[in-house]
């Protein structure tokens, strides 16, 4: 029987990327700052004594236990996020990628250099600070002594929500990669024209140990953002008819236009609303935006009601609205309807919006990581045996 895969998750959040990876994935070390959302990580994945709550500059490889397979790292993506203020890795938040690679020079140097380091993003990692940013990142896993390569994923080709994110994924230069994941040129849907060109930006020393990473693309998906929808949803109420009249107010011609257009389609339709400041004539206005799509737009922390989502239920001549609900928001995440969220709203929101979904880690892991290690353990076996201890190299 083969032993269970080993990683660490930093950045934890709610344990999101355990969801993904399965439970042929055995988590020795977890990691987040956050004490309300160690204690949902608890809530779902027990009290077994891997979460550290702490923050990461804190940590030390003396923390870590054993060595692992995977190192799994969402860094805070604020500082790079096209609504963060473009402080970059010099960010308080973005920044501590840093101490998170300290830790990985740290076990490398102590002979216990996981065979694959993830990091998970926003994609404007990829132009923040003029591509810079991106750079360093790189240096730092070719410094390390790991070859890497980048996917641009789409939350969308799994879920209904858009929400493409950045995945940098090194691995150790002594793991044999199987040829068949590696791609002699970048190739759609993952090699984005912005990873492209930010690859390009590198220069040569930095890409001397850069990787097309080749997976297949993903059967389509079967589910529409109708399909998640609540009818009663316990922690949200449906707006009064004024609320939804004023809702609508505060939209622009062309959205009260694809409102109209939901009425005449015959079916009920959902849209994802979000208010966003736009320059018109008479100065800078809140407008409503909404899409039809059976896509969510994607999902964000709530700093502020507007960036929480609205949702609107058009059924003929019906018009209604409230907030999206913790349930719905986790639904788009993947997660399963038996993991346990906050019970108070905002909180909800703040971890599902602050994760990765849960099914591209699956996909990630299905393609990328256990075609790699599993290679890795194929080779390991051919190997010969040592003479004086008698037992095989390996993992």
């Amino acid at each position: 029987m083969r032993q269970p895969f080993s990683f660490y998750e930093f950045f934890a959040g709610g344990g999101m990327a355990r969801a993904g990876l399965g439970p042929d994935w055995q988590c020795t070390f977890a990691n987040d700052f956050d004490g309300k959302k160690g204690l949902t990580y608890q809530d779902n994945w027990g009290t077994g004594g891997e979460l550290s709550v702490a923050d990461i500059r804190a940590l030390t490889v003396d923390h870590l236990p054993g060595s692992v397979d995977l190192a799994w790292g969402s860094f805070p993506c604020q500082d790079l996020s096209l609504a963060g203020v473009g402080a970059g890795l010099r960010g308080a938040r973005s920044g501590t990628f840093y101490p998170f690679w300290d830790l990985m020079k740290g076990l490398a140097a102590d002979g216990r250099g996981p065979k694959i380091i993830a990091l998970e993003n926003v994609c404007g990692a990829l132009t923040s600070h003029k591509g810079e940013d991106f750079k360093a990142i790189c240096e730092t896993f070719s410094h390390a002594g790991y070859r890497y390569g980048a996917l641009v994923v789409d939350a969308a080709l799994f879920l209904p929500q858009s929400r493409p994110r950045l995945f940098l994924i090194g691995v150790r230069k002594d793991v044999v990669i199987d040829p068949s994941l590696l791609s002699p040129e970048p190739t759609l849907p993952f090699h984005t024209r912005s990873l492209r060109n930010a690859h390009q930006r590198l220069g040569k020393r930095v890409a001397k140990d850069w990787l097309w990473w080749n997976v297949p693309s993903p059967a389509l998906r079967t589910t529409a953002f109708s399909d998640i929808i609540e009818e009663n949803p316990a922690d949200v109420a449906w707006h009064t008819p004024e609320q939804t009249a004023k809702l609508l107010a505060s939209m622009s011609p062309v959205n009260l236009a694809k409102v109209e257009a939901a009425k005449r389609a015959g079916r009920r339709m959902v849209g994802g609303v979000y208010k966003r400041t736009r320059p018109e004539a008479s100065g800078r206005i809140v407008r409503a935006e909404v899409r039809f799509d059976e896509i969510s737009g994607c999902l964000r922390t709530p700093n502020g009601g507007s960036s929480r989502q609205t949702i609107l239920v058009v059924e003929n001549e019906r018009v209604r609205s409230r907030l999206i609900s913790a349930r719905e928001t986790a639904r788009l995440m993947g997660l399963d309807e038996s993991y346990r969220l906050p019970r108070r709203y905002n909180e909800a929101y703040h971890l599902t919006g602050d994760g990765v979904a849960v099914p591209v880690v699956r996909f990630l892991a299905q393609y990328l990581f256990e075609p790699l290690l599993d290679h890795r353990a194929a080779n390991d076996a051919k190997a010969p045996m040592n003479r004086q201890e008698g037992v095989r190299f390996g993992r």
